[in-house]
């Protein structure tokens, strides 16, 4: 009885959170203004993949990864040719997403937002 509990405990932990679908924030922008963001996420067991919509249109996410409540992706932005990085790392937590973004080489400060999910 005890290790049946113990194995079913483990499960629950090694669970991936539910992450697929639709999810808008508000993140921070240049001069303490915020605009709206949207993240369609496709959860495929631990793997991550999908989209962020905003200014530039949809842009795919790469190396998305999910570990229990715990996801972390990449996201390439181009600008005048020049290509930039951002990588997020978030908390699930029931319809919210605690991310905190930031440059590749570690420029710039850490922007840290909420997702919630989209009804």
């Amino acid at each position: 009885m005890t290790t049946g509990l113990l194995l079913g405990l483990l499960t629950l932990t090694a669970m991936a959170a539910d992450v697929t679908g639709k999810w808008t924030a508000q993140m921070p922008g240049r001069g303490g203004q915020t605009r709206e963001a949207i993240f369609n996420f496709k959860a495929d067991g631990n793997v991550l993949t999908g989209t962020v919509s905003g200014r530039q249109g949809d842009m795919p996410i790469s190396d998305g990864k999910i570990d229990g409540d715990h996801i972390s992706f990449t996201q390439t932005m181009e600008f005048n040719g020049n290509s930039m990085k951002l990588l997020y790392k978030g908390t699930v937590s029931g319809d919210e997403i605690r991310l905190t973004r930031m440059r590749d080489g570690g420029e710039g400060q850490p922007q840290e937002f909420t997702a919630k999910r989209a009804q």
